[in-house]
Order: structure tokens, then sequence, then C-alpha cells
């Protein structure tokens, strides 16, 4: 496996790696991310194509609201590119802040999509977050130059702005969705799941109880009372517990991308995300 720590490394390698497969990720990988290697690793296959599969490790400054939570953000480089080298990934690519964001120019000046400002969910609560996932995954892939990217669906309104950010620039890339990937007693693996304390970790998995306690109501706002309930008998007040249509993350009507449910709460000091399709299990 190829590690490129940057731009230069990455355009010598591309140049004989062809088409390729890019899964974007902040580093700190576990299951869930190789996961998402091993699907981009499949897509190749499928089209009998050779395993091109670039893993993207950049811990991205201007997607964070608070920088005590940037710099608190597990960083273990060395370790990550062991576990996609295992899981199959042909190369990693590390860029730094100034690969990323030439002369410092960080602020973004471009037009978010509707699904990035309007659902009053995490573009709400976390001002900028979308402009700055929205600027670099789509600085990744002019530098990557995928035909293909790959991202979890546990981050589901992130994944519903990369459609969108594809959709309107144009670029070739098919998004391909990987459903959430769950411990054993049904927790979404994420990279903050080893800030929790036992007891907190005991008490997350009222999350995913509110999920499939909402996939059992007939009525959206049933749904909803269903979610709140399961999280207040955890003591856990959630930031939002709602169902949303799929795609723009609307209210419900009629939306030809489904329709989920969708929760962010804190536990302790960990803020968590979590989603699943309705009415449905998870």
């Amino acid at each position: 496996m190829f590690i490129a720590r940057g731009n230069n490394e990455l355009a010598g390698w591309s140049l004989t790696h062809w088409p390729r497969v890019c899964v974007p990720t902040m580093g700190a990988l576990h299951e869930g991310h190789l996961e998402l290697v091993r699907r981009g690793v499949a897509y190749c296959a499928e089209r009998r194509w050779p395993p091109s599969v670039v893993v993207t490790v950049f811990v991205n400054p201007t997607q964070f609201n608070d920088a005590g939570d940037f710099q608190r953000y597990p960083k273990m480089l060395e370790e990550d590119c062991a576990l996609c080298d295992a899981a199959g990934a042909a190369c990693v690519f590390a860029p730094t802040v100034a690969d990323m964001y030439p002369g410092g120019a960080i602020a973004f000046a471009g037009e978010l999509p509707a699904v990035a400002t309007e659902p009053g969910l995490e573009d709400a609560l976390r001002p900028g977050h979308f402009a700055g996932v929205y600027q670099v995954v789509e600085r990744l892939f002019r530098l990557v130059q995928p035909a293909a990217a790959v991202f979890g669906e546990k981050d589901w309104q992130q994944l519903q702005v990369v459609r969108a950010l594809v959709a309107g620039s144009g670029l070739p890339v098919d998004v391909v969705g990987v459903p959430t990937v769950r411990e054993a007693d049904g927790l979404a693996m994420s990279s903050r799941n080893r800030f929790l304390s036992v007891e907190e970790r005991r008490r997350s998995l009222a999350l995913v109880r509110a999920l499939r306690a909402a996939g059992q109501q007939a009525t959206p706002t049933g749904a909803e009372a269903a979610m709140r309930h399961e999280l207040e008998r955890e003591g856990i007040v959630p930031d939002y517990a709602v169902v949303r249509e799929g795609r723009t993350l609307r209210a419900v009507g009629d939306d030809a991308g489904g329709v989920r449910a969708v929760i962010a709460a804190k536990v302790g000091s960990v803020r968590l995300l979590d989603n699943g399709p309705w009415p449905g299990t998870v």
C-alpha cells in the first residue's frame, strides 16, 4: 500500500492507478471505516477494475466549531495506515492543512445546497460545519479524482450534503452510501465512542432503542414522541430526535428518497449521532 503524504506524492501515484474509489475520513479509524474500505474494494471488483481504493486521512479544521474539540480529536496515522492496508486499500492520502488550503485560504466563499442550511438539524447546531465539509470534500475530490466515493450512513445529513455537492458541481463521482456499522449491542460505531465512560456507554444504547421504538409507530409525530421517551428514560435530552424526508431532511411529505428517523444527543460530554429508516428497524 502506498502512503502519499502530500499532493505531489498523490499525483505521482495517481498516474498509474485509475479508476479510483475514494473513502474520505478524519482518521482514528474503526470497524465502520474499514467496512467503507471493503465496500470500495468490492465496488472495484464488481466493475472488474484494479483495486484502487484511496483512503484520505485529514482532520479538517474548518468543520469544527470548537477549537478544543479539534485538538482532542484522536490523530493516529500509523495505526490508521496499518488498518487500511489490511482492509485492502491501495493508497492512504494524508494531506497537510497547507495542501488542502494553500496560502491559508480556508474561508468558504461558495453557496451551500439547501440540505446544508434549511433542515434546522446539524446546520443549526453547528454553524459553519457544513461549509467546512463541503469545501474539504470538493477539494479532496478534485485532488483524488475518484470515479466513486464511499460514505457511511451514520452521518446522514452529511451524506445528503455530499450528494447535493456532486449533483450541483457536475463532478463525475458516484456517491455510495453504506449502512451504519454497529457494535454487537447496537451502538453505532464512532471514533468518539472511546471517550464514553462505562456508565455513559450503557446509557448511550438509548439512541438505538429510540430508533427501534420509532420504527414501530404509525405516524411521524408518534415516532418522535417514542424517541424522546426512550432517551428521557436515561436522562438524555436530545439536540433533536425527528422524522424527516431522507433526501432533503425537510418535514415529511412526498419524497422518493424515503424517510429517516434521525437523532443527535450528548451522553456526558460525548455527542453522538444515529439514524435509521422509518418505518423500519436498525
